[in-house]
């Protein structure tokens, strides 16, 4: 055991990788696995994505499916993690939706529910993941924020509100964490074409590119290969890490 604490990183951890049957969700388990981790794939109603992200896993894995926002779904997909690969080493919180409007006209069930998905949900799965983490003196906990949680962006009063609060979160929990062997990091992608922006019409693309230094969205490889500092790093915790052209200092 390290001086600080830290247990023996396990040979093959277990990552559960939420909201992964597409996008930046499939390349941070396709990363992972290649890593050397066992991953559960996680996804709420895509299964046909989340499928077609497992077939691509080398290491054993399994597909897991349920609402990170409701609690009795959260403890019960980890009960089958657990049963099939063993309890999770490796949290990385990706599942999250948007439900944008101006807040003065923003349905407040939709508000409440970007909320309850990305943060609240965020909670709940490591609430589930950690006292395992703390006992054998070895975790890591990622938590997939944005610049949209640092900088205002109109129209996005819940989902900024929801990566604003994952940030503190992350800061709190790696200082309740440090001195048993568990990290907690944020990561902060820039503009990237997944599911949430594919559908935004080229106008839109071109000014969201033209506002950071370096003019071009980031790919979700470029992001997901990031995961391996985490992984590796004793030491780093209660950071965000911004891989996003640049967007989030302008």
């Amino acid at each position: 055991m390290s001086k600080n604490g830290a247990g023996v990183r396990p040979e093959s951890p277990v990552a559960l990788v939420t909201g992964a049957s597409g996008g930046l969700g499939q390349a941070l388990a396709l990363e992972l696995d290649a890593l050397g981790c066992r991953v559960a794939v996680h996804y709420n109603s895509s299964r046909q994505g989340a499928e077609a992200v497992r077939e691509k896993l080398t290491n054993p894995s399994v597909l897991v499916t349920g609402d990170v926002g409701s609690w009795e779904a959260t403890q019960a997909l980890h009960a089958q993690i657990t049963a099939e690969l063993g309890p999770v080493d490796v949290l990385v919180n990706n599942g999250a939706i948007r439900k944008d409007s101006l807040m003065a006209m923003q349905n407040p069930a939709d508000w409440a529910q970007v909320i309850q998905t990305n943060l609240i949900g965020s909670f709940h799965t490591a609430r589930a993941s950690v006292p395992h983490m703390l006992r054998q003196r070895w975790g890591r906990v990622i938590n997939i924020v944005s610049p949209s949680g640092i900088i205002a962006t109109a129209g996005q009063t819940a989902y900024s509100a929801s990566k604003a609060g994952l940030i503190g979160f992350t800061r709190t929990l790696a200082s309740e964490c440090g001195r048993r062997g568990v990290t907690v990091n944020a990561l902060s992608p820039g503009f990237m074409i997944t599911g949430m922006t594919n559908t935004l019409p080229d106008r839109v693309i071109e000014g969201m590119e033209d506002k950071a230094p370096i003019p071009r969205f980031v790919t979700v490889e470029e992001v997901a290969r990031s995961v391996g500092l985490f992984l590796d790093q004793d030491c780093m915790t209660g950071q965000v890490i911004s891989i996003d052209s640049g967007v989030s200092i302008t």
